[in-house]
């Protein structure tokens, strides 16, 4: 294969896959859902969460009034809805009415939590900075929802029992109910010979 070198992102896709989420918020009576790839852990103690969110969605404003958001982890069986939630706006519809979408109870924050989530977290924000076109929001995570049939031993995502939305980009899902999971010790692996 031939390697092309530009000074141009080009589409931008080329750390893809991506685990994509549902950002839920609540503020002044309204909810709302968005679809996000650009998500990432960023502290274990305190637990931190962070996700990139564009200043112009509807998600945001809610997030910047209630300062507290849930990141909502969802099987591929589930990408309709991701992709419901991405391609709607939360200021011209309820995307929960409209899509049909049921919701848990958070303990912590107001923001809903996704019946069809494997895992949640309900978070509070600690930072929120200016990276481009895109705000930063970086959450303590105050509770974690998750289906404990989900997960192996070390909580480790059973990939028998649910395969995570991916996102290819370009409107492309990756469904990976069919695949092999290899475990590669590290402290084996990373050993110099």
């Amino acid at each position: 294969m031939t390697k092309e070198i530009s000074e141009e992102t080009g589409a931008f896709y080329h750390h893809y896959p991506r685990l994509t989420v549902v950002v839920t918020a609540h503020a002044a009576g309204k909810d709302d859902a968005m679809a996000a790839a650009w998500h990432m852990p960023v502290s274990f103690d305190p637990p931190l969460y962070a996700v990139s969110i564009s200043p112009k969605r509807f998600t945001h404003e809610l997030i910047l009034d209630s300062k507290e958001f849930a990141i909502n982890f969802l099987p591929a069986h589930e990408a309709e809805l991701v992709a419901a939630v991405g391609g709607s706006k939360g200021k011209e519809i309820d995307k929960f009415q409209a899509f049909k979408i049921l919701k848990d109870n958070p303990i912590k924050i107001a923001a809903p939590i996704l019946k069809a989530a494997y895992a949640a977290y309900e978070c509070k924000v600690v930072d929120d900075s200016l990276c481009g076109d895109h705000r930063l929001l970086v959450g303590e995570i105050v509770a974690v929802h998750w289906q404990k049939e989900a997960f192996i031993e070390g909580e480790t995502l059973n990939i028998e029992k649910v395969s995570p939305v991916l996102y290819l980009g370009s409107d492309q899902y990756l469904d990976i109910s069919e695949c092999t999971v290899r475990t590669l010790d590290r402290k084996v692996y990373g050993k110099v010979v």
